[in-house]
């Protein structure tokens, strides 16, 4: 029996006093994230900010000729509209949902108005802020320095991170969108990993069968990530986990 969405699956949510969470949960909104909806575009004022419990956002920036790449992925331990609370109310990234799910939605006032209170949320923004900058420069990095079939294991564990099984719901088509790479070069990654009993591919589905083959062949860059993640929200991690 599956149990109901609730704001404390968010890691970030679940992390703040009781009191505070209080304050926020009369103004949280849960909503429905489909694959490839977009949350915003490039240059949107953003009024909302959005919590998942067990979606993947993956945010992107886009090119004048519509080409694309992720900079970054969001899921349960963070949220979606970081421009709200550092003052820059819009952003030039793309957001769009990469793994469909939940997300309890915020009204941005309502977000600032608890920021402005100087206490545990604003610390908690600022560490997550910090999280996803670390997550930003290494992708980069990654994206210029390492093979395709390293992108590839360290994008399918940043999702495995943020999702409950092992289990992805996921076109080749679209992860090379989000790697900003050809098709055929994540298919014939894809078929690697598959011909080594690292995963299982059909139809858009994926399931990771050996994890830790694919951490090994996995960059650096997932570790990296992973660490200074953990090493900032290491008490935003539920007791139930």
């Amino acid at each position: 029996m599956s149990v109901p969405p609730q704001p404390s699956h968010n890691h970030l949510l679940a992390a703040l006093p009781a009191d505070d969470l209080k304050r926020l949960a009369q103004h949280l909104e849960q909503v429905s994230l489909n694959l490839g909806e977009v949350l915003y575009e490039p240059g949107d004022t953003l009024r909302h900010v959005y919590f998942p419990t067990d979606a993947i956002v993956s945010l992107l920036h886009v090119t004048e000729n519509g080409s694309s790449a992720e900079i970054a992925v969001v899921g349960n331990e963070g949220l979606i509209g970081i421009a709200l609370f550092m003052g820059g109310e819009s952003t030039s990234s793309r957001a769009v949902v990469q793994s469909a799910g939940v997300a309890f939605r915020l009204p941005g006032q309502k977000l600032k108005k608890e920021f402005n209170r100087h206490g545990d949320l604003l610390l908690l923004m600022l560490r997550y802020t910090q999280a996803l900058i670390t997550q930003m420069s290494q992708t980069a990095l990654c994206n210029r320095h390492h093979s395709i079939d390293q992108q590839l294991c360290r994008w399918l564990l940043l999702s495995l991170d943020r999702l409950p099984g092992n289990h992805l719901n996921m076109t080749q088509e679209l992860i090379a969108n989000m790697l900003g790479v050809r098709r055929e070069g994540v298919t014939e990654a894809a078929g690697k990993l598959q011909r080594q009993g690292v995963i299982e591919y059909s139809r858009g589905q994926i399931t990771v069968l050996d994890r830790p083959r694919l951490e090994r062949l996995s960059c650096e860059c997932y570790s990296v990530v992973k660490t200074e993640t953990d090493r900032l929200l290491h008490y935003t991690r539920r007791q139930d986990e």
